[in-house]
């Protein structure tokens, strides 16, 4: 159910203030120790941004995706190392067991999730299987009344500090692609189960990531979600769209708080005896920014409203992800350029955010993957 309209305004603006006033001031912080600040991931917990998607039953704010869209423009507006903390709670870490769990998985998972004392993690990239996703081949071996996993989960988002796994392995070696693989709620520090060092990555530094590995790893065959086998990617599917949209809210926040301090700078920024902003060639910049960022928001705005009416926004999810993560790349770079040799220097933190920004292109679907998606869906309507 919505929110009303009042209350709803007053969530994004409080939000406004918490971006602005804690996170904006400790990017540099997070960048150089490559940590989260227990303090800020605790003032986090205490807004409900762990629980955004979780319904109120089980503790969340239980947002619709326009909601969580509006929130996560204003969350993706600081460095994106923030929201990743929270990401996959709102997403797969807690969808999967949301839209599939048995009553049992929910009540015991679901009201910390929301509530943040409990970190998921989403667990289906391997060293050797991305973006086919369908070629998992992690396996989970059935052994009376347990599952023994064996496999490694390569750049696995929160791995570090997850208590909980939603972990996609193949249970059925016989069937190839997606069908022979089931989705488990694993927890962290069971025998079996290791998290590799952390990855020095380009940018988002104070986010984690790192390997999971499956040793002989023996779960209860209580952790198979929903309790079928073979339905762990039809429970992904149907969080695809979201997860798209979240991200694609993500980008536009970051590329509107770019905007702004693009041209914050170039109105400060004198060469020639005037402010660069008068320049027509950099007008043309904050131009191109402004109206492609705008583009971005109508664009996530209009398939969440159109996925909350219930309509198959497929499409229009690859669609926005793919526009708005190509866009924040643009004007990141434009943001560079605009500060000159300063944009190549830490302390103005325009190559930070340059740096932040390229990942988005990769998650959630490669710019390619939904370019496929798109032009698949276009030739199946084109063929009637």
């Amino acid at each position: 159910m919505s929110l009303d309209k009042d209350i709803r305004d007053q969530l994004v603006a409080t939000i406004r203030r918490f971006v602005d006033e804690r996170l904006i001031p400790a990017e540099s912080t997070v960048a150089e120790s490559d940590a989260m600040p227990g303090a800020l991931v605790d003032a986090m917990r205490e807004l409900g941004l762990f629980g955004l998607s979780i319904a109120e039953e089980y503790g969340g704010l239980g947002l619709t995706m326009e909601e969580e869209a509006l929130v996560i423009l204003e969350l993706g507006r600081a460095a994106p190392a923030f929201r990743s903390m929270i990401a996959t709670n709102v997403g797969i870490g807690s969808q999967g067991i949301a839209l599939d769990g048995t009553p049992e998985q929910k009540a015991r998972y679901l009201p910390r999730l929301a509530s943040g004392s409990l970190i998921g993690s989403f667990a289906l990239t391997e060293p050797e299987v991305g973006s086919d996703a369908g070629s998992v081949r992690t396996s989970a071996r059935k052994d009376g009344e347990h599952y023994v996993l064996n496999g490694t989960k390569r750049f696995i988002t929160n791995a570090p500090v997850a208590g909980l796994f939603t972990v996609m392995a193949r249970t059925d070696p016989a069937q190839k692609g997606a069908r022979g693989v089931s989705a488990f709620a694993v927890e962290a520090g069971i025998p079996g189960l290791s998290i590799g060092k952390p990855e020095h990555k380009m940018g988002q530094q104070g986010a984690h990531v790192a390997d999971v590995v499956f040793q002989d790893c023996r779960i209860p065959a209580s952790a198979l979600i929903g309790g079928v086998e073979g339905m762990g990617f039809k429970t992904a599917m149907k969080v695809l769209d979201k997860g798209r949209l979240h991200i694609a809210a993500a980008c536009t926040g970051l590329a509107e708080r770019i905007i702004d301090d693009m041209v914050d700078y170039a109105t400060g920024r004198q060469q020639f005896g005037r402010p660069i902003s008068e320049f027509q060639l950099l007008q043309a910049m904050f131009a191109d920014s402004h109206a492609e960022a705008y583009a971005a928001r109508s664009m996530v705005l209009d398939a969440a409203r159109r996925r909350d009416a219930g309509e198959d926004v497929s499409v229009e999810a690859a669609s926005a992800k793919m526009f708005a993560s190509e866009m924040v790349g643009r004007v990141a770079d434009r943001n560079v350029q605009v500060h000159g040799g300063n944009g190549y220097i830490r302390d103005y933190r325009a190559e930070q955010l340059f740096r932040d920004a390229r990942l988005f292109r990769i998650y959630e679907g490669t710019t390619q993957i939904q370019q496929g998606i798109i032009a698949r869906e276009m030739i199946r309507r084109r063929a009637g």
